[in-house]
């Protein structure tokens, strides 16, 4: 049982000795579970629980009743991940409160991460910016099929002047979990800067996420 390993290696302790980021996903998980079940410490009933649904990305997916089907879980701890998921995107959406100026491309990304890393299929999205890069709003536009997003231009530029931007970063995810830019998304980056270029709007970047993975095509030189 967990009581009996040594203190140091419980996930608890070796938090807050060495920092959560010192965790593995199954000892993180095991925190949030807080209890094993009969026969079984919550340490490894963690490990198990990611063996059946293959990541922690997907137990964090997964809907109630997938969720709770599982030795252990039940609702009360459903709700209580869907509420620590949404606290994260929101903590991480107050750091791109509409009129603070960007300043980091990691914490950008955080933030693109936490909006678009749980979706099953593509979803392309836009951060508005003013002139100074300051936030104006965040929006998702398109959404497609499990291999591509149907992007339209006119409805881009048409936002884009509605609020007001000055410049935008575009992003969408690969529910794939590969980072890596199709030349798909390479040619509609290019056909978004071509179109937004004539109402003088900048495409800064575009940024791709699979999973906790993204790929910025201005990184790139892509773009």
């Amino acid at each position: 049982m967990l009581k009996d390993w040594p203190e140091e290696e419980r996930p608890r302790e070796k938090l807050l000795a060495k920092g959560a980021h010192s965790l593995s996903d199954a000892e993180l998980l095991a925190i949030f579970l807080r209890t094993g079940v009969k026969g079984i410490d919550v340490v490894e009933l963690s490990r198990q629980l990611l063996t059946h649904f293959g990541s922690l990305h997907q137990v964090f997916a997964s809907d109630c009743d997938s969720f709770c089907q599982h030795y252990g879980l039940g609702k009360a701890k459903y709700v209580q991940l869907q509420a620590c998921l949404e606290m994260s995107r929101r903590y991480l959406a107050a750091k791109l409160i509409k009129g603070e100026s960007l300043t980091s491309s990691s914490q950008t990304k955080d933030y693109l991460i936490a909006e678009l890393k749980h979706e099953d299929y593509e979803v392309f999205a836009i951060l508005f910016l003013d002139n100074q890069h300051n936030i104006i709003c965040f929006k998702k536009l398109f959404f497609g099929t499990i291999d591509a997003a149907t992007v339209y231009p006119r409805v881009v530029v048409e936002t884009a002047l509605k609020v007001k931007a000055a410049a935008i970063i575009l992003s969408h995810n690969h529910p794939s979990g590969i980072a890596e830019p199709s030349l798909a998304d390479k040619q509609i980056t290019q056909r978004l800067i071509k179109a937004l270029a004539l109402v003088d709007i900048r495409v800064l970047d575009h940024i791709i996420v699979a999973g906790h993975l993204t790929c910025s095509l201005a990184e790139r030189g892509d773009m």
